[in-house]
């Protein structure tokens, strides 16, 4: 990796390691990202002032902090942050400013990310907002003109020991924030928000991942408010409030024939406002060796959701050169519990799985849910399991 530094750059870094060496041994190097020609007027492309300033930070063997002022700061195409020769203990990336994508849509879309974290380690993103300018691409979606696919905004791959808090990610091209092939991640006190009506907008999109977390988040948008794909072992949720959106999804599944599974899945404290879906569990009709084993939904609050609690093994959206087979996904070992709310159906609890790989070990305990103040109900095929005290409606197990 090359780069070039300008005096200034050089004399600030020196001097903050300095001043570490000299009684300050708790001392971070701090680079400004205004040292490296970035300008806060929302009209100078900063792409290279951030990569720069990353490049800058990986030289560092101590810890860094990356800071951007308040401002507003174009961002015109994809950024990357490649940890694989950082010498830095750990860098934080701490944002007080407002990063803009550019009006042309093509520019961020042709791109599979906006900002792509590749291989990095003791990561930390702290605070600011990320604005993608979305809307522009998703009117060419809806237009059936021949548009790119779109920018995610935020993606982690390949990376360990990330925090992500007190983002605010608004009008994303596709997904907000993904996780792929990454171990011990924080997500927290993030805000996402997207009309309800922008194609492929997922919240958060998490697959082959493994010790994750995500705490305190608000999610308005599109798509799923959490995408759990693939390979998604030991995954916490909790305090999540979603809507508008599709809920939040494990699936889909069986998109190959071979896929590694999902389990350790908790997903609890989690309040639903006039979403799509609630709790899902979705896979396509085609055989796969995947697998969903040892997921709780425990406590949640339903506001007016079509779909409170459902399991889809014939997901299709629209139903378009739809698989002809069973699905083969096995669901085992999941338990709703503490479910509470309003369904904007009659059916609030769908389960239509499997013949040849039938649902089992299904719990539902503490289960109140209704519609329009009357009794909802239940359509499930293919289930097994229990029923342990009030579940509201009943008929599934």
């Amino acid at each position: 990796m090359t780069f070039s530094l300008s005096l200034v750059q050089v004399f600030s870094i020196v001097t903050t390691i300095i001043m570490s060496h000299f009684g300050k041994s708790d001392a971070r190097t701090s680079l400004n990202v205004l040292s490296f020609g970035a300008k806060p007027n929302g009209v100078v492309d900063s792409v290279k002032a951030f990569s720069d300033a990353w490049d800058a930070a990986c030289e560092v063997a101590d810890s860094v902090v990356i800071y951007v002022p308040k401002g507003r700061y174009l961002v015109s195409g994809e950024v990357r942050f490649e940890g694989e020769s950082c010498k830095s203990r750990d860098i934080t990336l701490r944002i007080d400013g407002t990063l803009i994508g550019p009006q042309d849509y093509r520019l961020l879309g042709k791109r599979e990310n906006w900002f792509s974290f590749i291989g990095v380690h003791n990561v930390t993103v702290l605070g600011g907002s990320f604005d993608a300018k979305g809307s522009t691409l998703w009117s060419c979606k809806a237009n059936g003109y021949n548009c790119p696919e779109g920018a995610t905004t935020l993606r982690f791959m390949d990376s360990f020991n990330v925090r992500i808090k007190g983002v605010l990610s608004l009008n994303s091209q596709l997904f907000h924030i993904a996780i792929n092939r990454c171990r011990n991640i924080k997500i927290e006190d993030v805000r996402i928000i997207a009309p309800d009506d922008s194609p492929n907008t997922d919240g958060i999109h998490i697959q082959l991942s493994t010790d994750i977390e995500v705490r305190n988040a608000s999610i308005k948008t599109g798509d799923d408010c959490i995408s759990i794909g693939p390979g998604t072992k030991n995954l916490m949720v909790d305090g999540i409030t979603c809507g508008p959106g599709h809920g939040i999804s494990i699936g889909s599944l069986a998109k190959s024939t071979e896929e590694q599974g999902v389990e350790n899945v908790t997903v609890k404290k989690a309040v639903f406002v006039q979403t799509d879906n609630g709790l899902r569990i979705k896979s396509w009709p085609r055989y796969s060796n995947g697998f969903v084993e040892r997921v709780r939904f425990l406590g949640a609050l339903m506001v007016n959701v079509s779909y409170p609690i459902v399991i889809d093994q014939n997901y299709c959206p629209g139903d378009s050169s739809c698989p002809s087979q069973e699905s083969g996904i096995k669901i085992n070992d999941v338990i709703y519990s503490g479910i509470m709310g309003t369904s904007a159906t009659k059916i609030a609890i769908k389960m239509d799985c499997s013949e040849r790989v039938p649902c089992t070990g299904i719990r539902m305990q503490a289960i109140n849910l209704t519609y329009y103040g009357e009794a909802a109900k239940t359509s499930c095929i293919n289930v097994s399991g229990k029923q342990l005290g009030l579940v509201t409606p009943s008929g599934c197990l």
